[in-house]
């Protein structure tokens, strides 16, 4: 089959889309709709509370800004918890909301007993760095604060999320026969149910493994790597899932058969199940561990990606004018495309330890994040919630992503100069009038991405308190 043969195969922009074929999960109106509800909450405060700590951060780094504000001491301590609140706990609770929608009625106590724990371990995470005793590790994908009372939290969170985990096992529903649009969103998002589980796996294999007797740095950077690794191809399948969903709904379907969909998320899932074999031939702390666990994310993470962006930009230059609630959806689609792929065209170009590398999974973080945002806007009518407004929804969207892109550029343009990452204040060094234009760009990035994530909780957190029905002006209600 040569080239052109194959793409007709995997884009089939003719095939007809009836309702059998679209990429739409229904959501269901008993405790399990309760339950999805509940995981959006705790989606939103966690990154409410992240938002609170950016401020801090954003201010720590900004030329002109940062000799003022003496809060160089409490950068590391703020940088942790802002990561794990606005990635970890973020993109979690997230998946906790579709792995509920997309379950049957079982073991709904076992779900309710894993919102619960992850909500007292979110709490506990966001009050750290206020009550804590402070000891910031910057490990890579969870760093941590080094005390009991982060510690305890994020223990209490995982726990919480194993229960999810388990529960999403015995509530698994099944993908059916003939494959039609809503199958193939179950099946990816089964896919990043098992990815979280290897992930689970990943981290209690490093934990048994690794001494606790070395330093703090080195054995939390050892304990996470390899779960931290797998966490990544689950943010990208639920991203796969929200895209699909999001270019449905937003009146641009992706020219893509339910088969091909499947097939490229069970692409995606390869390199999770590559993991345990790392783990079976390898020491946790060897060079090759810690080298093929490494290769695997670069090279296998992006095997699928290519394929779906394509098929996303096909289905936005065809779609024709958006209807009402369609062009936030779109929106959304469009810059969480633009800022994935930022984040991976930056992520080629990295060399050393320098802030191209926060700018590289800023852009990929900030992708997923996206989506998830417009998905946010989607469900929460659905989810028993009023609608959020159409008229300030899509200048969030864009004034995020904007901010975002920002920064991130200010970053990779820093990076250049060989300005060092994760640190702030006089620590940064800033050595010629280029080097403070990049990063004075990043802090302005950051802050515009602040104000428009503070308008995306103020939208969301506002229709979540709101009486549904209370309000007459447009919304995204379909």
């Amino acid at each position: 089959m040569n080239g052109s043969a194959f793409l007709d195969r995997l884009f089939a922009g003719t095939v007809v889309r009836g309702d059998a074929v679209r990429y739409v999960l229904p959501v269901p109106v008993d405790a399990r709709r309760s339950l999805a509800a509940g995981w959006l909450v705790l989606a939103l405060v966690s990154l409410a509370a992240s938002g609170v700590l950016s401020v801090l951060l954003v201010l720590s780094r900004t030329p002109g800004v940062k000799d003022i504000f003496p809060l160089v001491d409490f950068f590391y301590v703020a940088l942790v918890a802002h990561v794990d609140l606005s990635v970890l706990l973020w993109f979690l609770a997230f998946a906790g909301v579709l792995w509920s929608i997309n379950s049957t009625p079982r073991a709904i106590a076992l779900g309710w007993s894993a919102l619960a724990l992850a909500l007292l371990g979110s709490a506990l995470i966001a009050a750290a760095p206020f009550v804590g005793a402070g000891r910031p590790v910057m490990a890579n994908y969870i760093p941590v604060l080094d005390e009991p009372v982060f510690l305890s939290g994020l223990g209490l969170f995982s726990t919480g999320m194993a229960l999810a985990f388990a529960r999403g096992l015995l509530a698994v529903p099944k993908v059916g026969a003939r494959l039609d649009g809503a199958g193939a969103l179950r099946f990816g998002l089964n896919t990043s149910l098992v990815s979280v589980g290897v992930a689970l796996l990943a981290f209690g294999w490093s934990f048994w493994e690794v001494p606790r007797s070395l330093e703090a740095k080195g054995y939390y950077e050892l304990v996470f790597w390899g779960g931290g690794h797998v966490l990544q191809f689950t943010w990208t399948l639920l991203m796969f899932v929200a895209w699909l969903w999001l270019a449905e709904e937003g009146g641009a379907p992706l020219p893509l058969k339910p088969r091909s969909a499947v097939l490229l998320f069970g692409i995606g899932l390869v390199s999770v199940f590559l993991t345990p074999v790392i783990y079976l031939a390898w020491e946790v702390g060897s060079v090759e561990h810690h080298r093929l666990l490494t290769w695997l994310m670069r090279f296998g993470g992006g095997l699928a990606i290519l394929p779906f962006s394509l098929a996303l930009v096909l289905g936005l230059a065809r779609a024709g004018k958006a209807a009402r609630g369609q062009g936030v959806l779109r929106a959304a689609l469009l810059a969480s495309l633009l800022l994935f792929g930022a984040g991976g065209v930056i992520g080629l170009m990295i060399s050393g330890s320098n802030v191209k590398i926060p700018a590289h999974y800023h852009g990929s973080i900030v992708g997923v994040t996206l989506a998830f945002m417009g998905l946010t806007y989607h469900l929460l009518p659905r989810l028993g919630f009023s609608a959020a407004s159409a008229r300030w929804a899509v200048p969030q969207l864009w004034l995020y992503a904007g901010g975002q892109l920002l920064h991130v550029l200010g970053l990779m343009w820093s990076g250049g100069y060989g300005v060092q990452r994760k640190v702030a204040g006089a620590a940064q060094t800033l050595r010629s009038t280029e080097e403070v234009i990049a990063m004075g760009v990043m802090g302005l990035g950051g802050l515009i991405a602040v104000i428009g994530g503070t308008l995306f909780l103020v939208l969301a957190i506002g229709a979540v308190l709101r009486r549904p029905g209370a309000r007459r002006e447009p919304d995204l209600a379909a």
